[in-house]
């Protein structure tokens, strides 16, 4: 699918555009159609073959021939000319937290700033305060921002790097070949960002498969091309470092051995392989093998590995070496939470704040996916920039839902995103919390309050008795937001005493919270909440990341409260507002 590519594109384009000064409308226009092909769920290409692109809200004649243009040439003409009248680099300044379209013209203008590292000397020098309208806060931010990209050029975040994988792996299915293939890596274990790919195939003609791997329409560079493996480099997203990808293909009967090895980490296989010599065998990535002998006693699959040193196969979330190889010397290895496992989302937003979905359509996608249940979750007031509800809004939308129960199957669960005050205080009156089936309280301004200030605040919501999920947590954004100072220890003690719980927001953007901190709370015996933070269609699928994220921190089903039935679940809220 072509669909978060051309948007992409149209993305750049009203970023040009703005620093341009044209208009207005024009910048917004093409803003919107970024957004709205984001959100399609059908491939665009196909919508082009029909004839039907101007069906697309927010794409009219000229963004039509614009993405027909560049389904059938690879180029977008206007924004080729665009690039033209700017430096390169100058994009990559905008990928900058705290320079925005305006800033970016400003710096520019005053001090010819055109890439990422002179704007690090001009804000390390001082000389960025000589522009206009830039102050010390300002400055602050920047810096802070720079820092934050640095970091996330070095690790793509792991939803990024495996819609590029998915990509990769389908290609390499279609020449008829393989046989098996499997990411293997950081990826695999899932860690929330990855340094590079690596992919294990195994098929019948390795020459076609390696071929057809270097010949991606995405690769930017060949980096090594051999019999059995080879490396390129493609682009994962416009901000980001370029990403190697590495395939290699092994026989069948070493595929288990290989992906073991290849999967990790490091720590795991160390351990894993002393726990081998033990035994006299020798583990490698083409199988197992008696030290005495030479002979070969498994390797074909990865339970084959496992079994031979008398382990049961263990998950590659958990292969970190952190307790997971003595937990499955005692048969301590814990049942982890799976998608089959959650019956419903507790976190999506309609139309009414800051989602692109009407609340009919949300309910029905929910339905179709088989969920039991549904929470409808916008934004409060005090988030104008998400369109937050007045209290009015939410009232109306309460009887719209109760209204709309009768159509459906699912339960559709009335619900709110509530903002944390400053000084703790809930964005809604109790009465109308008390309304709601399930409350939602989050941190969405005053980030840089100091630790104790910002402890406090969440902690005098939690013990809030309507409140029922703290979510995200610490308000990161990966690669792009430090998570905000606070006690954790303190809020989960907090939530435990009060018996609230906890999110891991599945956003590729945020998995927060982070797989350690959701360890520390469930061991800590806080509930754990999984949800997808759905503001479009693409995002509802998106639970596998939170899921994930939950088994690198060992959790159960038992600890999570959208695995709970329905009645459960509401006898759970209900009972800490007694």
């Amino acid at each position: 699918m072509k669909n978060a590519e051309i948007a992409r594109l149209f993305a750049e384009i009203a970023q040009l555009l703005e620093i341009k000064g044209e208009n207005v409308f024009r910048v917004r226009a093409y803003e919107r159609a970024a957004q709205n092909l984001e959100s399609l769920a059908e491939d665009v290409a196909r919508v082009a073959t029909r004839g039907e692109l101007s069906s697309i809200p927010g794409i009219g004649k000229s963004l039509a021939a614009h993405i027909t243009e560049y389904l059938e040439t690879g180029r977008i003409a206007e924004l080729d000319t665009l690039r033209a009248e700017f430096p390169r680099g100058l994009l990559e300044v905008l990928g900058v937290r705290g320079v925005g379209p305006k800033t970016a013209k400003l710096l520019h203008g005053h001090l010819g700033i055109d890439s990422v590292e002179k704007l690090e000397q001009a804000v390390a020098s001082g000389d960025i305060l000589r522009v206009p309208g830039i102050r010390a806060k300002t400055r602050e931010n920047i810096l802070a921002g720079l820092r934050t990209l640095r970091a996330g050029q070095e690790r793509l975040p792991l939803g990024l790097a495996l819609a590029r994988a998915e990509e990769i792996l389908e290609a390499l299915r279609a020449t008829g070949e393989v046989t098996t293939i499997e990411v293997a890596g950081s990826a695999r274990r899932r860690r929330e960002t990855v340094g590079d790919l690596d992919i294990l195939v195994a098929c019948r003609d390795p020459k076609r498969v390696i071929d057809r791997f270097v010949g991606l329409p995405v690769v930017q560079t060949v980096l090594g091309h051999g019999d059995t493996k080879a490396s390129i480099e493609c682009r994962a997203d416009a901000r980001a470092a370029p990403l190697q990808v590495d395939l290699r293909v092994v026989a069948p009967e070493a595929y288990g051995a290989a992906l073991q090895y290849f999967t990790g980490s490091k720590d795991h296989n160390v351990r894993l392989r002393e726990i081998a010599q033990t035994q006299g065998l020798k583990i490698s990535e083409y199988g197992v093998f008696s030290e005495r002998t030479g002979k070969r006693v498994g390797g074909a699959t990865e339970a084959e590995v496992y079994e031979a040193v008398g382990l049961p196969w263990i998950p590659p979330e958990l292969r970190e070496n952190a307790g997971e190889i003595e937990a499955a010397l005692g048969g301590r290895l814990p049942h982890l939470v799976a998608a089959e496992h959650i019956r419903g989302d507790l976190h999506a937003h309609t139309d009414w704040s800051d989602g692109r979905l009407p609340l009919e359509r949300l309910v029905a996608e929910a339905e179709a996916r088989g969920y039991e249940y549904i929470l409808v979750s916008d934004h409060s007031r005090s988030s104008t920039v998400a369109g937050g509800l007045t209290p009015e809004e939410l009232r109306e939308q309460i009887t719209r839902i109760r209204a709309l129960q009768a159509k459906h199957r699912i339960r559709i669960l009335a619900g709110s995103e509530c903002d944390i005050l400053a000084d703790g205080r809930m964005d809604f009156p109790d009465d109308l919390l008390a309304e709601l089936d399930v409350v939602l309280a989050a941190v969405h301004s005053r980030f840089t309050q100091p630790r104790a200030e910002m402890t406090a605040r969440i902690v005098r919501a939690l013990s809030h008795p309507c409140v029922d999920i703290l979510v995200h947590p610490t308000g990161r954004l990966i690669g792009e937001r430090d998570p905000y100072d606070v006690d954790l220890d303190q809020v989960f003690a907090v939530a435990k005493e009060h018996d609230k719980a906890v999110e891991i927001n599945a956003s590729w953007q945020r998995l927060d919270l982070k797989d350690t901190h959701a360890r520390r709370a469930a061991e800590m015996g806080v509930r754990i909440a999984i949800s997808t933070d759905t503001h479009d269609l693409p995002q509802l699928d998106g639970m596998a990341l939170g899921i994930a994220t939950a088994r690198r921190a060992w959790i159960t089903p038992a600890q999570v409260v959208n695995a709970l039935p329905l009645k459960k679940l509401l006898a759970w809220t209900r009972a800490h507002r007694r």
